[in-house]
């Protein structure tokens, strides 16, 4: 070694690199760092359909943690099972599109689906041509009908102020060319807020009208030839108003952390040819 290595070395000794390489192998400690973390990474791309990659959902939902820091603090089991089954249903958590909403709850993240993810959903099945739902106003001309003959009237008010809401209503037209519609008054849709462990917080605070059509489509989905997706949300959606968390559990039958890669598989060898005659 030459004398001006010898004073490097003396001077700023070379950290050992066990010392301060990161296995990517390590299980994360925090729930931010499952979002980084590559086996995770790849169930999350197992789950989402082939439209969507786990870059981006994954750093959607980094951006939705930012927003709401608390996130990063609920428990793992709650946070990674609400993010597979955002990732199964193909739904974008946030704002930006209102497909679902991430909420803390205390220690857990609860997943709540709007509106338009139920839209979404109801439309995958090829059997729906059009799914909508408005809301009516004190001021409105509103009139409907069950029976033989189910029937609709609405008519927005002009005016600018059209009053409270008194009804939601939601209207599907079927492929095969029937109709089928849900109507819920104010009163059953607070019902449903107030059973609802995340009724005082979250979308129902900041977004009433949003969650309300959500309500209404979720109840007309019985009545609709819909996909699996859709009744899966329905099923998440009922479980997160009764205040239990969703869990990788639900979507999948084991653990992920120890999946394996798809080169670590056995390799099976073809049959050698058979030699030309």
């Amino acid at each position: 070694m030459s004398t001006t290595d010898a004073l490097k070395s003396a001077i700023a000794p070379a950290a050992p690199a066990a010392a301060t390489a990161v296995k990517k192998t390590e299980v994360p400690t925090t729930n931010r760092g499952w979002l980084c973390f590559d086996k995770f990474k790849k169930q999350v791309a197992l789950a989402l359909p082939k439209s969507m990659t786990a870059e981006r959902m994954l750093r959607v939902i980094l951006s939705e943690c930012n927003k709401a820091p608390a996130l990063f603090d609920c428990s793992r089991e709650s946070f990674l099972g609400a993010i597979l089954q955002c990732s199964a249903l193909g739904l974008e958590p946030g704002s930006a599109l209102g497909h679902c909403y991430l909420i803390p709850y205390g220690k857990t993240c609860q997943l709540i689906i709007g509106y338009r993810g139920m839209i979404d959903l109801a439309r995958r099945s090829g059997q729906i041509v059009s799914l909508q739902a408005w809301a009516v106003h004190e001021n409105d001309t509103f009139n409907f009908q069950l029976g033989l003959n189910p029937d609709i009237q609405h008519i927005p008010a002009a005016s600018a102020d059209r009053g409270n809401i008194t009804f939601v209503y939601a209207v599907a037209r079927l492929k095969g060319g029937g109709v089928q519609f849900e109507v819920m008054s104010r009163a059953e849709i607070e019902k449903v807020r107030k059973a609802s462990k995340a009724g005082n917080s979250g979308p129902w605070s900041n977004h009433w009208e949003e969650m309300a059509k959500k309500t209404v489509i979720r109840r007309l989905f019985k009545y609709l030839p819909v996909s699996i997706e859709a009744v899966r949300a329905v099923e998440i959606d009922e479980k997160t108003d009764r205040g239990e968390a969703t869990t990788e559990q639900d979507f999948l039958d084991a653990e992920f952390i120890e999946k394996g890669d798809i080169n670590d598989a056995p390799q099976i060898e073809a049959a050698p040819e058979e030699p030309a005659e």
